[in-house]
């Protein structure tokens, strides 16, 4: 059943201290009360919650659009900011630009961005206003750029809340109110593409990181995610699917005054079953900013692993992997060719032994490699390996496997690259093969595979 919550009633149970019996049946107050404590157990109440926040209807606010109308055609990404006024130093207009510099013409068709003014000194917005109306006039006359405003009416009480962690008044002020503004503007962007990112308003982008995020996603087709971080810091590069949007506009709602929104966020990727963090390297976002929105102090956060130039981010089509390999623990196959940071770890192989790659569709390929070992384990690299690609698929007890297979090269100091490969074979390929060729008594880790298609 869809709920639409009447935001005034929100507020109301979300300032009583019995809250909880506003609406949640006895068998919910639990988590309320364990994450009001700040240590939700994500495992134990994960079902609890998913039943709890099943908010599939929008906040009801209404928004004042600033700048922009909305959207007629729903896009791939839609990129979210919120920002208020600085004590020192504006990062708005140069993130705005970053954006849309850093992304080509094809990119554009694919993504919105809605920016948030969330401040509620009305002189401030309206010269914020005219600045980005003025510098990105035909972003916003194309579509691809929205300036909302949520009214101060709107939000919960925002003085006299909790004083968690013993931070300062002013201090819990500043951050519940930024998780208010967060909500709103999420609530806003629940419904016009298929994925959201969310970046803060003083962050600089990679080339082409649209298509970088394309990547990933295609990579990580038929796994199961709640959020994708293509950034190590803060509320920088989170990424969601829409549909969760709601369900964490609702969140960040009702724990406003809690905690921090970073750390409400993983609290939210737990309570929705996701127990790790999928993190993307190199980072696509960088943290720009000087002075923090909080009182103007010093913000010299940077992200080391950041690349602004990104070149050659592989393809990795969908495929399954498998590998007859003793695995330890969880390092299974599949982390080797995941694009975030995972990789898989095998103890000692024997020669013979195998790890295998079969593509969902045949492909061609232009490019290879793969890197074992890593720099705390270096002596854990394929000594001694080859590599195949093969064609001509047939069912082998309940997997599928190539009956051919052509030898590409030999691993040389536990790496392996080679380039035109659509030139060196006369056949599409299915399957992609690691044969270790003599056995070792050091553990393997194959760190990251990488595949470019034509």
């Amino acid at each position: 059943m869809r709920r639409t919550v009447n935001l005034k009633l929100y507020q109301h149970f979300l300032h009583r201290t019995d809250y909880e019996n506003f609406f949640l049946k006895e068998g919910d107050k639990q988590l309320i009360r364990e994450s009001s404590t700040h240590q939700p157990n994500p495992e134990r109440y994960v079902h609890t919650f998913k039943d709890l926040s099943n908010f599939s209807g929008a906040i009801n606010v209404t928004y004042r659009y600033l700048a922009g109308m909305p959207l007629q055609r729903k896009r791939f990404l839609t990129i979210g900011l919120s920002s208020v006024k600085r004590k020192k130093g504006n990062y708005l207009l140069e993130t705005i630009k970053s954006i849309f510099e850093q992304s080509s013409y094809e990119e554009l068709k694919e993504i919105s961005v809605v920016v948030h003014l969330a401040d509620f000194n009305s002189s401030w917005r309206e010269v914020m206003v005219q600045d980005i109306t003025q510098k990105f006039a035909h972003h916003i006359i194309a579509g691809r750029l929205m300036v909302i405003h949520a009214p101060e009416e709107y939000y919960p009480i925002l003085n006299g809340l909790k004083r968690n962690y013993n931070d300062p008044e002013d201090r819990v002020r500043f951050r519940s109110k930024q998780n208010v503004d967060y909500a709103f503007l999420i609530n806003f962007c629940a419904n016009i593409s298929d994925y959201y990112v969310m970046l803060e308003d003083d962050v600089r982008c990679s080339k082409n990181f649209l298509t970088a995020i394309k990547k990933v996603i295609t990579s990580l087709e038929g796994t199961y995610w709640v959020t994708l971080e293509f950034s190590k810091l803060g509320y920088i590069g989170k990424l969601y699917h829409s549909h969760d949007l709601p369900r964490l506009a609702h969140f960040l709602l009702m724990f406003y005054q809690e905690m921090p929104c970073d750390w409400l966020l993983s609290h939210f990727r737990g309570l929705l079953a996701q127990k790790n963090v999928i993190r993307f390297k190199p980072s696509l976002f960088q943290h720009m900013g000087y002075y923090s929105s909080y009182k103007g102090t010093e913000n010299k956060l940077k992200d080391d692993d950041f690349e602004e130039e990104l070149f050659d981010i592989p393809d990795n089509p969908p495929a399954s992997l498998y590998t007859n390999m003793s695995v330890f623990e969880n390092y299974d196959a599949s982390k080797a060719y995941s694009s975030v940071d995972e990789y898989f770890w095998g103890k000692s192989p024997s020669t013979g032994d195998v790890f295998v790659i079969i593509f969902e569709n045949p492909i061609i390929i232009k490019k290879i490699k793969v890197n074992t070992g890593t720099e705390d384990r270096q002596n854990d690299i394929l000594h001694h390996g080859a590599l195949d690609v093969g064609g001509n698929i047939i069912p082998f007890k309940q997997n599928r496997q190539c009956s051919t297979y052509i030898r590409l090269g030999e691993f040389k100091n536990g790496n392996f690259e080679i380039s035109d490969v659509n030139q060196k074979i006369p056949f599409d390929v299915h399957c992609m093969r690691i044969h270790v060729t003599k056995t070792q008594k050091e553990w393997l880790i194959i760190r990251s595979i990488s595949i470019w298609t034509s």
